[in-house]
């Protein structure tokens, strides 16, 4: 019997390999074989998982042809593969990626590192900052005292807490969007949201228009979906979207629907102004398109003086159109699992009824606590806090980074918590690589586009400061040495650091 659960065509392997570009070789330096080369593409691959464990590869004559290349070249990367333990064969069955033992399972997403693991390996992977304290327990015990008369009912409020959806249209109807409770949803976080709308709106093989690059975790989200993902690129730098293209696509691939960060845009920091969300809007509802706005990010601007445009539901402020995302993971503490939908009354009843087949409902106490922090001013003082800290954190990478990789480009944005930086023609996904090895954890460009886009960057969160964001920058120019030399420069290794 197959052992393969999924399958990998030569032309998705082809461009996903094809994508890996590396700084041309210097003077006296050696270019590996071609079959070594391959695999270790494919090896990469397999370890990022972008071609997920026990996927079924293309047979060596149709990979050949696909690369150009010669059938005894993908014949011998084959064997590599396997002898590393990356790839079982069995006749008759074809071949298929594996792990070799003892390895972890590579994770398809972005997530955090294990707490026990954070003393050897500077974790910037992951886009969240501590809690705000003490505003977090100051939270959970406003919500203990609230909970008693929850602990006499069931405890399942599958569209939320009658008081903090009414709380939240409060929070819109202040920002000049009125909004009944009727219109919104209380979720287990924004990837909580965003489930259940691409369940509700764009099942198997339907069409979902995405900026490109977009947040990693959505992507992988919408692919398990089964979801056709139709790239728009971004504007230069941190200029917001291209309305142009964005026409284009809704015009001619006609998705069922759309999702975009207008704010601090995960991964780039773009911020869209006034006129492109006005635009935006008003093209999706020309084209037929639901447009999933995630406003995760909206209250971290950075810059005192930057003055924010109006939410994307401010055109569209029946809800017709867009669907926005809200969480307080971002803002305030991702171990707050709390978000929330804000739509048509019409679109909030299916997502209640459709949430009965999935978590019934989101944990009563965390409810209480961001219903707390909203009544009483502490969400208030808790984002200022964070803003405080993100903006510290901003400055002291940047620097650090220019110093330590001034080949390395970016423009440092006004808000969020990422900057997106092209790495000086190095394969960010062998940077990855490099930078598990030298102790710090950062994504691959890879990871935020579709198909192997943007292997030229890696995203940098702005979750550490001081003396570890200069030490995560030592580290990362240690990877850059690693990748430029073959992955063979001496001295080059995890060393211990203690922040």
């Amino acid at each position: 019997m197959a052992q393969w659960t999924s399958a990998v065509g030569a032309a998705q392997l082809a461009r996903l390999l094809t994508s890996q570009q590396d700084r041309p070789a210097g003077p006296g330096s050696k270019r590996p074989p071609a079959y070594r080369a391959l695999a270790d593409g494919v090896r990469l691959l397999v370890l990022e998982g972008r071609v997920p464990v026990a996927a079924r590869l293309p047979a060596e004559r149709e990979l050949a042809l696909a690369l150009s290349v010669s059938r005894t070249t993908v014949a011998a990367a084959y064997e590599a593969l396997r002898s590393e333990g990356f790839l079982e064969s069995r006749r008759g069955a074809g071949s298929w990626t594996a792990v070799p033992a003892g390895n972890p399972l590579p994770a398809r997403g972005l997530e955090p590192l294990p707490p026990e693991a954070l003393g050897s390996v500077i974790d910037l992977g992951t886009a969240a900052l501590p809690a705000p304290e003490p505003w977090l327990t100051r939270a959970v015990r406003g919500a203990l005292e609230e909970l008693p008369p929850y602990a006499h009912t069931h405890g399942d409020y599958p569209a939320g807490l009658p008081v903090l959806r009414a709380m939240i249209a409060d929070r819109y109807s202040a920002r000049g969007i009125p909004t009944m409770p009727e219109q919104i949803m209380v979720t287990t976080g924004a990837m909580g949201a965003m489930d259940a709308i691409c369940h509700l709106f764009a099942g198997r093989g339907e069409r979902i228009a995405v900026e490109s690059p977009s947040y990693a975790n959505i992507l992988q989200l919408m692919r398990e979906a089964g979801a056709r993902l139709v790239p728009v690129a971004m504007a230069d730098g941190l200029a917001g979207w291209d309305m142009d293209r964005w026409r284009q696509v809704l015009r001619e691939a006609a998705p069922r629907m759309a999702y975009v960060v207008a704010d601090f845009h995960n991964p780039t920091g773009a911020l869209a102004d006034e006129d492109q969300r006005r635009r935006l809007v008003d093209a999706a509802r020309s084209a037929g398109t639901v447009l999933v706005a995630d406003e995760t990010m909206s209250e971290l601007w950075l810059d005192p003086d930057l003055r924010m445009p109006r939410t994307v539901c401010a055109f569209d402020p029946a809800g017709s159109t867009v669907i926005t995302v809200g969480s307080a993971s971002k803002a305030f503490w991702a171990g707050m699992r709390i978000g929330w939908v804000r739509a048509a009354p019409d679109v909030i009843r299916s997502l209640v009824a459709a949430r009965a087949y999935a978590d019934l409902g989101t944990p009563v106490l965390e409810q209480l606590a961001v219903n707390w922090l909203f009544g009483t001013g502490g969400w208030e003082q808790a984002v200022e806090l964070r803003r405080g800290q993100a903006a510290e954190n901003r400055d002291a990478l940047v620097a650090a980074v220019r110093r330590e990789l001034p080949e390395w480009e970016f423009e440092v944005p006004r808000g969020g918590l990422t900057l997106w930086v092209r790495t000086g023609g190095l394969s960010g996904s062998r940077l990855a690589e490099a930078g598990e090895r030298v102790g710090v954890r950062v994504p691959s460009g890879p990871r935020f586009g579709v198909d192997g886009a943007f292997e030229g960057y890696v995203r940098l969160p702005f979750t550490v400061g001081g003396a570890v964001a200069e030490e995560a920058a030592v580290r990362l120019a240690a990877a850059a040495r690693l990748v430029e030399s073959g992955g063979s420069a001496a001295g080059e290794s995890m060393r211990p650091f203690v922040a």
